[in-house]
């Protein structure tokens, strides 16, 4: 479990510019990315008032966009970024530098925890845990609530799907009416963005193999043509219910656009 080393051999223009393409492309699934982090930043912001020098923790960190983000609003704080890619973790790591400790480990391994120090105040994620099955993500909870101070939160930004079929279709046609609106459904998708890093020598250092299975990390995409691929199909209330019976307090959904909601927990 260690945080990648090869990313000091990336340039820094390198960095930037798939970090920035990375952002844009994100934008073609997730038009109101940026409102998202930043009500993200409010929960967490809100949480942490008066705790002095509290430790964040990004749960699939991908590039570090929302960890940058969070650091921004709260530079008081000290992250740690998770993830188990080496091409968007070494891209963080190499644009971001010590906004965070940068840590290599896979959320589906319960070693993943000795990452983190024996407390910390907040923990986030975006796009990142549906992938998981709902007894490894139940595990996963019990593990962070157990390193979670009293009063300190989870807050967990993801499409969690509605009720039923017809509700769900409504909320991709809310999605296709926002992408729209904003202009950006000529974007670059998202296994374009993949193939494209993949061939950038510049980027060999910290590349891996091959791209992952979509919808394994950091805001992989979850447009209308793959709605649900590769999701563990929890509702925000099967989190929150999880969440609960995991040793947080109190949890409850904060924000929703569609399907895309924000589930937030209180140790």
């Amino acid at each position: 479990m260690t945080a990648t080393d090869q990313s000091a051999r990336i340039p820094a223009d390198a960095a930037a510019e798939w970090i920035a393409r990375w952002d844009a492309q994100q934008e073609r699934y997730i038009p109101f990315r940026e409102e998202r982090f930043a009500v993200h930043a409010d929960a967490v912001a809100a949480a942490l008032e008066g705790v002095r020098e509290p430790v964040v923790v990004d749960l699939g960190c991908g590039p570090g966009s929302l960890t940058a983000r969070l650091a921004a609003r709260l530079p008081g704080a000290s992250f740690i970024g998770v993830d188990a890619d080496p091409l968007l973790l070494g891209l963080a790591e190499a644009h971001y530098g010590d906004t965070a400790r940068w840590v290599r480990a896979d959320l589906a391994d319960p070693s993943w925890i000795e990452a983190l120090p024996p407390v910390v105040h907040a923990a986030v994620s975006t796009t990142a845990l549906h992938w998981m099955g709902r007894d490894a993500l139940a595990a996963l909870y019990r593990s962070l609530a157990e390193r979670t101070a009293p009063g300190g939160v989870f807050a967990n930004a993801d499409h969690m799907p509605l009720p039923d079929d017809r509700m769900n279709a409504l909320a991709e046609a809310v999605a296709r009416g926002r992408t729209g609106r904003a202009g950006v459904g000529d974007r670059e998708e998202w296994g374009q963005w993949w193939d494209a890093a993949l061939a950038d020598e510049r980027l060999a250092p910290i590349r891996a193999d091959e791209r992952p299975t979509p919808q394994t990390t950091e805001d992989a995409p979850t447009g209308a043509a793959e709605h649900h691929h590769g999701s563990n199909l929890l509702s925000a209330a099967d989190h929150a219910e999880l969440l609960r019976e995991a040793g947080f307090s109190s949890a409850a959904v904060l924000w929703q656009a569609g399907d895309d909601h924000l589930v937030a927990a209180v140790r």
